[in-house]
Order: structure tokens, then C-alpha cells, then sequence
């Protein structure tokens, strides 16, 4: 056997899948996670997976998992006491920043908390040019005297950032040259290695992100891999980046900027997968834990990838796939607001203490209990029993919600299934109707451990037709990680007309940034069959602010080229924006390469039909309470492990499994395909 682990750390729980390559077996488990150290969930979970599945760990053969340690340190500002290194004249630029303002008429918004407080930012003598020429060399004295006083200061890592230190390198790398001798054991990261590219305060607030995050991946990296050593998992661990691919976690190490989005981005590679096997590539999908929900859209099975996005205030250039994510989990905590309005979130409850139905001494209702209290989960256990729930606990929390609205305590559970909804509704409008895709037009696949409890109201609430529930929806995102290939980017920035002589000035940027695609493929064992390297443009007219990234042409660079890339280029303008400025001269901006080193994947096997049927599958029945009907309906309960290929389930019921509930409302019906995901749609 050949046993391939992927692990998903979450804010609430920590999900574990195990797939063996040869047989095609698929086992699950899920650990309440350990925020304080999310490698002590990781361990446990791997470990009992494994015992009670009677999986030798010998015999494990890939690892790989997703982690919101990075995403948690920069929300919650709890990363590293950080120095900023930068051009004399230059250190207020990382509070200056732009002079656009996001919410312009808003006159009580606040700006991100600075990650490097001013005293802590140190200018030095030295100046690049824009075209690369050295104007002012570095003082190599001033610079290691300031080091020393950042390192007295208390500072655990540096960020070096020079004027134009992407186009000329010899600066920055001094730096760290230096860096090295007067500050061996700190973190530091320099600006041409984390994102060589113009735009000197986002390549700025991204090489600080990174360094100030550095210290916190470091010491998580080591505990895990001192952990998985103890367990005596042998194989090479992985960790997936904000891009959908995964990486080494020695470079994790380096770049914790990359792993912003490491969580979601696996789910939303499995999603892919799911639309391809099931025929439905045009998906927005929604992923709902117990923290948070994080939605993308998918056109045809691609999710669009963006080469800068901004994360809690703080602009990152790093490859990233187009994930929205919002406060609306599970965990999420009800109250009521000064004005005397319910609301839902962003506060969660988290895995410790929990809801109130898991009696660890929180007393404020939440998302999960109001579906206690409804019984649209089961009101005494869940995961199939191994979690025992309150709920006598969570209708006296709703009672004082309730008692406050002058409102029952079923019609306030309601209303926070309402509010947490309209939540997650607006979240899917801003990657859709916002940018002028129709959710209407999509179906919606759910996972998450919440996923499939909210699915069918969230549909109803976008006009939605149609809902697909993966086989295994709770842990979807560890199961991405089975489904994703070793993968990084890089980038150069090389400002030129898009003419003629072009061609020449792409070859040699190409061949540079191939070679640094050899060396990354050589560093991970990427075997030749497995190596894969994809080429593309960023181009605007002259004048413009914003690129629009156009794929090159296959074969080799030449005249041809630049003519494809001219037509290719207008035709993305037309779609984007509606028109197309003919005779406008053309500018390359930043050239890129995504490298590939593709692996195994676990796959999804087809089953035969086993007719409509599903009776032998209802294992009980319950009252649940029914927003359709607004009353309580006696539901029949399946056991999805029982539900074969064929089967159809009619609203009003309930399907249960042991790492997610699915909710199918009257009016509404769910049918098992082959590959035993659920597909639930409106009743014509």
C-alpha cells in the first residue's frame, strides 16, 4: 500500500484524508484543532487516523496540508517585532502608501494597523536608478551600524527594500550579505526575492508581510516536522500556497507570504475536480467552516488567479487564487448591536470553548447553535457520536437573545441562519454580480463542515438552481491536497513597448526566469515527465495603470509572438472593459512563469446504478424545523454512507455523515450521481 495524507488546519477543526494509491480506498478524520500550536491537532489527527484505520505509517507515501497559521498572525497582528530597511529618503512609504482610498465618504474607517512602527524603519544611503544604473552606491557602514541598532532594539526579523531593488539586485544582496554576518539568527527577507517586481509599495508591504510573518511559519514549520518525525513519518512534508499549488516546507519557510490563502485554496482545487467528473464547470463555490466562508467562481473549471490582491488592508503582490472570504462560520457569535439589531459575526467561538451546545463554558449563542436548536443538526451528538451536544444549553443562550428581541427562541434561531446568510450571499455577489457574472448561471457546490447545512438557503437567496454536495464535503479541503500538483511562480518586471524588438527582450527575460524554474524543479526532485512550465504577459497601454495578464503563445519567441500577443490583448480589453483603443501603442509590463511538477492524484471512482430508491438509506426521523413552511416537519434522516449511485432523496430530509449534515428543503430534490456526490435542484 502507498498511503497519501492530506491534513487541513482549520480554526475549528483540523481534518485529516488518507488515500490509498493502489486500492483507491478513502478514509477521514477529523481532531478539534489547537490553536495555541496547530501542529499539536496535526500530529494527533494524523496519528489516530492512522490507528484507526489500522494504516501502518510505514506505509505512508506523500504528505501535505494547508494552514491558516500566516492568515491567523497578520489578522490578529500577532507576528514578529519587524525592522524595515529601505532607500534614504523612503522610510515613510510604507505608511504613505497610496493616495487611493478604499472607502473615500466613510469618515470613521481606520486604516491597517503598521506592521513596522516608524522607529523601527531605517533609511540608508544608496539609489538605483529606474533603468538600473547604480546613481548612489550603498554604504556598506551605515548600513551595518543600523542592523545593529535593530538588533538591539529587539527586532526578531528585517525586511530590506531599495528604490528600483528589482531591476539591479546587487544592493538588496549586499544586504543580505550583511544581514548575515551582524544578524545570523533573525529572519530577513529582501524585496527582489519575495516579489521582483515595480510598484515600490506593494513590493514593499509584501517583503515586509513576509518578514514579519517569518518568524512564526519558522518556528510552526520546525514543531511539525519535529512532530511528524516522532510519528515517524518519513516522506518530505508539504504545504499548499495561496495559488492552489503545494511547496516544500523549507520554502514555506522563506516565503510565509505565499501561504496567506494556504487553507481555502485547496478546497477550491477539489471543487474543480468535482465540476470535471460531474460535468458542471461553471461553479461558484462555498466553503463554510467553523470560522469563516471563503467563495470563488469558477468559469469553465478555472479559477482566476491574481498576481496581487489586498489581505486585511495590506496589499500583497504574490500569485493567489480569487478567494472572498467573510466572518460567517459555524462558530460564528450572535448578538445584538448598540441600535438594537441582530448580528452575526466576525467574533467565532472557535474549537475552544466552542458553541454553547459543547458546554466549555461559553455562554454566547452561535451559528451551530441555532441549528441545534432548529434541528437541522442533531440535537444530541455529532460526528457520529463521538461529539455529545447541549441542547437545552443552546436554547437558553438563544432565550436571552430572544428575551432582549422580544422574539421567541425558534423565531430568533431563525433569524441568525437569516443574517448569517445574507452574510455569505453578499460575499458570493462581490466575485459574481460585482464583476458582471450571474450566479444564476452557476451551480453551487458546498463543503465545508457548514457547507452543506447552509447550502440550499444560500442558493435560494441567489435564485440558484442547483447545489452539489461533495461525497465527503467536510473535509474537501484536506482532500485537495490529494489533488494538487508541486507548483510556484516567478516573475521580472521589464518595462518595453510591445513592438518588434520585443521578441528579443522576451526571449532573454523568458530564459532567466526558465532557468530559475530549472533550478526549483532540480531543489524538488521534479522528475523531466513531470515538469511543466506556463508563460505569460502582463500588458496595458501606455499610459495605463492596471495590466491584463495574456498567456504566450506556444513555440518559440519571435515576430509572431508579439503580433499574437497584440491581437490577444485587445480581445481580453474588449471583454474586461467594453472597448478596444485601436492604434494605442501596447506596454509589457512584468513577464511570468508558473512552474509545474506534477504528481500523482487520488482519484474519483464511478460507481454503477443502483436505481431511485434510497429507503434502505433512512435510519430515522426528527422534527426539523423548515424556513420554507416556517414550522417544524417531521424529516426522514439518511445515513449517506448507505446512499448509492441513483438514489433520490425528496425534501423535506436530512442527511447526515459524520463530517457534515445536509439540509434538503421542501420544494427540492437530491440525487446521488455516479461518483456519489450529491446534486440537489428545484423541483420543475
Amino acid at each position: 500500500m502507498a498511503w497519501r495524507i492530506g491534513v487541513d488546519s482549520g480554526g475549528t477543526f483540523t481534518d485529516v484524508c488518507l488515500f490509498d494509491d493502489v486500492s483507491g480506498r478513502m478514509e477521514i478524520w477529523k481532531v478539534p484543532s489547537t490553536p495555541h500550536d496547530p501542529s499539536e491537532a496535526i500530529s494527533a489527527g494524523v496519528e489516530q487516523g492512522l490507528e484507526n484505520n489500522e494504516i501502518s505509517v510505514g506505509d505512508v507515501a506523500y504528505f501535505g496540508h494547508g494552514t491558516t497559521v500566516g492568515t491567523n498572525a497578520l489578522i490578529q497582528h500577532k507576528g514578529a517585532k519587524t525592522g524595515l530597511i529601505t532607500t534614504e529618503g523612503f522610510r515613510d512609504l510604507l505608511e504613505i502608501g497610496r493616495q487611493k482610498r478604499p472607502s473615500l465618504y466613510d469618515i470613521r474607517v481606520d486604516k491597517p494597523d503598521l506592521l513596522v512602527q516608524r522607529s523601527l524603519r531605517k533609511d540608508v544611503p544608496e539609489r538605483m536608478r529606474h533603468d538600473g544604473t547604480v546613481e548612489h552606491a550603498l554604504d556598506a557602514d551605515t548600513l551595518r551600524q543600523v542592523i545593529r541598532e535593530m538588533r538591539e532594539a529587539g527586532v526578531q526579523s528585517i525586511a530590506v527594500c531599495f528604490l528600483y531593488g528589482f531591476m539591479h539586485t546587487d544592493h538588496e544582496k549586499l544586504a543580505l550579505e550583511v544581514l548575515a554576518e551582524e544578524f545570523p539568527d533573525g529572519f530577513y527577507s529582501a524585496s527582489h526575492n519575495v516579489a521582483p517586481e515595480f510598484r515600490e509599495f506593494e513590493r514593499m508591504t509584501t517583503c515586509v508581510v513576509n518578514a514579519y510573518l517569518g518568524p512564526i511559519m519558522r518556528t510552526y514549520i520546525n514543531r511539525l516536522a519535529q512532530r511528524l518525525t516522532d510519528l515517524g513519518v518519513a516522506v518530505p512534508a508539504h504545504l499548499t500556497q495561496s495559488n492552489g499549488g503545494v511547496i516544500s516546507l523549507e520554502q514555506a519557510a522563506e516565503l510565509p507570504v505565499r501561504t496567506i490563502l494556504s487553507g481555502p485554496a485547496t478546497g477550491v482545487v477539489a471543487a474543480q475536480q468535482i465540476g470535471a467528473v460531474t460535468g458542471m464547470n461553471d461553479l461558484i463555490t462555498f466553503d463554510m467552516g467553523g470560522t469563516s466562508s471563503d467563495v470563488a467562481l469558477l468559469e469553465g473549471g478555472v479559477c482566476r488567479l491574481s498576481g496581487e490582491a489586498e489581505v486585511e488592508g495590506y496589499p500583497i503582490k504574490a500569485p493567489m487564487l480569487d478567494i472572498h472570504t467573510v466572518g460567517a462560520g459555524g462558530g460564528s457569535i450572535a448578538f445584538i448591536d448598540s441600535g438594537g439589531h441582530l448580528k452575526v459575526g466576525p467574533r467565532s467561538a472557535g474549537a475552544d470553548p466552542g458553541p454553547v451546545c459543547y458546554n466549555r463554558g461559553n455562554d454566547e449563542p452561535t451559528v451551530t447553535d441555532a441549528n441545534i436548536v432548529l434541528q437541522t443538526l442533531n440535537p444530541e451528538y455529532l460526528l457520529s457520536g463521538r461529539l455529545k451536544v447541549h441542547q437545552e444549553l443552546s436554547k437558553q443562550a438563544i432565550g436571552r437573545l430572544a428575551d432582549r428581541l422580544g422574539l421567541g427562541v425558534t423565531e430568533t434561531a431563525e433569524g441568525i441562519l437569516s443574517v448569517v446568510a445574507a452574510n455569505m450571499a453578499r460575499a458570493i455577489r462581490v466575485i459574481s454580480v460585482q464583476r458582471g457574472y450571474d450566479p444564476r448561471d452557476y451551480a453551487l457546490i458546498a463543503f465545508g463542515g457548514a457547507g452543506p447545512l447552509h447550502a440550499t438557503r444560500l442558493a435560494k437567496e441567489l435564485e440558484m438552481q442547483r447545489v452539489i454536495i461533495p461525497r465527503h464535503p467536510g473535509i474537501l479541503c484536506a482532500m485537495g491536497l490529494l489533488l494538487t500538483d508541486l507548483k510556484t511562480n516567478f516573475s521580472v518586471t521589464a518595462l518595453s513597448p510591445l513592438d518588434k524588438a520585443a521578441a528579443q527582450t522576451m526571449k532573454d527575460a523568458f530564459a532567466a526566469l526558465d532557468a530559475q524554474c530549472g533550478d526549483w524543479f532540480a531543489a524538488e526532485h521534479v522528475a523531466p515527465e513531470a515538469q511543466g512550465i506556463a508563460r505569460s504577459v502582463d500588458l496595458r497601454y501606455v499610459g495605463q495603470n492596471y495590466e491584463l495578464n495574456i498567456p504566450l503563445p506556444a513555440g518559440p519567441v519571435g515576430p509572431d509572438t508579439v503580433d499574437a500577443l497584440y491581437a490577444a490583448f485587445n480581445a481580453e480589453h474588449q471583454r474586461n472593459y467594453g472597448f478596444v483603443s485601436e492604434g494605442e501603442p501596447i506596454q509589457i509590463v512584468t513577464l511570468r512563469v508558473e512552474a509545474t511538477g506534477g504528481v500523482k492524484k487520488a482519484e474519483f471512482p464511478a460507481f454503477p446504478d443502483a436505481g431511485h430508491d434510497a429507503s434502505g438509506a433512512v435510519v430515522g426521523k426528527r422534527d426539523v424545523w423548515m424556513s420554507e413552511v416556517q414550522s417544524f416537519v417531521s424529516c426522514p434522516i439518511y445515513d449517506r454512507a448507505k446512499l448509492q449511485s441513483g438514489n433520490r432523496v425528496a425534501g423535506p430530509a436530512i442527511i447526515e455523515q459524520f463530517d457534515a449534515t445536509t439540509v434538503v428543503p421542501p420544494g427540492m430534490t437530491a440525487r446521488v450521481e455516479p461518483h456519489l456526490n450529491l446534486i440537489i435542484e428545484v423541483l420543475q
